[in-house]
């Protein structure tokens, strides 16, 4: 192998290593798992095209930081902010439920931890990782400036200081402690969420998992019903209808939603949190069909929402999960 061909392979090497994180940070940046992609793929471009202008003066992991911020910047200017269906309308009673499709930018995209989640040898730093990635979190971060919110990932979740965020966005320390006290006041008016993560569920959450499955699997809606918090909700991206409170919940499953009974749920780690891929029975195929990749929140020992993300086509293949189930 020659010098540059090894050169090459090298500088492959050490971009590859990177892309996980990259990932999480342009996810929590732009809160689309695809849009996030692409940006770690553009600056992996950009990297390589520009390496012999590293002068080295950073570390390697700052300088691809620099151009993913970059990239997300350039992607955020055109001003669209991913959102949940709560972030947008107000709940919809039972009576009035309607399933009004919005277009797929409008929406905060679910992703597969392993695509955003680095394996870390410290429990306590896995732990905030998993809290970083939450829905919740996401689309909280949405609300923010995007210089702001770049401000608040690098320090709060990545733990830069500020001197290296300051260098990174070419900017002073003042102005990034200034941005970042901003960024905060602007989460604390949210209210407040304490969903558990995966990291991992304790025997009790892990039990209230089981029986929701049981549930779900068997369409029980008595037994839905006592293991839903009082005020928990469902969504169903693309759609805008949100659902709060078990009555209209369980009421929508049981009419709307009644196709969805006879359904197979398969786990998958989604956004720090447990989730499934949701089968429904296929009535022309026999087995069953994909139908939604469901983010499972739960908060003091019940299950406090489900969002179920409809598109199929696009989840399905990024969860890794297969699009039939034979019976």
């Amino acid at each position: 192998m020659s010098s540059s061909a090894g050169a090459t392979t090298e500088l492959d090497a050490g971009l590859e290593k990177h892309r996980v994180e990259l990932t999480g940070y342009c996810y929590r940046m732009l809160g689309s798992a695809f849009e996030a992609e692409d940006a770690v793929q553009d600056t992996m471009v950009r990297a390589w095209r520009s390496f012999d202008k590293f002068e080295g003066r950073s570390s390697l992991r700052s300088w691809l930081y620099r151009i993913a911020t970059n990239v997300c910047l350039d992607m955020l200017n055109a001003g669209n902010r991913r959102a949940r269906p709560m972030d947008l309308t107000a709940s919809t009673p039972l009576a009035q439920a309607a399933l009004t499709p919005r277009a797929d930018n409008v929406w905060l995209e679910p992703i597969p931890d392993g695509r955003v989640l680095p394996t870390l040898g410290d429990p306590a730093e896995a732990a905030v990782a998993k809290e970083s990635v939450r829905l919740a979190f996401i689309a909280a971060l949405q609300q923010l400036p995007a210089k702001q919110r770049a401000v608040l990932i690098l320090r709060e979740v990545l733990a830069w200081k500020a001197t290296e965020v300051a260098e990174l966005l070419g900017t002073t320390v003042a102005s990034v402690n200034s941005a970042l006290q901003r960024a905060r006041a602007t989460l604390a008016d949210r209210p407040a969420d304490d969903t558990a993560t995966s990291d991992p569920l304790d025997d009790e959450q892990q039990k209230l998992l089981e029986r929701y499955v049981t549930a779900f699997e068997g369409y029980d809606m008595a037994a839905l019903t006592a293991l839903l918090a009082e005020d928990a909700v469902m969504t169903m991206p693309p759609f805008d209808l949100w659902l709060r409170g078990p009555r209209d919940i369980t009421g929508f499953m049981a009419t709307m939603g009644a196709p969805c009974e006879g359904s197979r749920l398969l786990p998958v780690e989604v956004n720090g949190t447990p989730g499934f891929a949701q089968y429904k029975p296929d009535p022309d195929n026999g087995g069953y069909m994909p139908w939604a990749i469901q983010v499972i929140e739960i908060s003091a020992g019940r299950v406090a929402g489900f969002h179920c993300f409809l598109d199929t086509q696009r989840w399905f293949p990024l969860f890794g999960v297969p699009l039939h189930l034979d019976a």
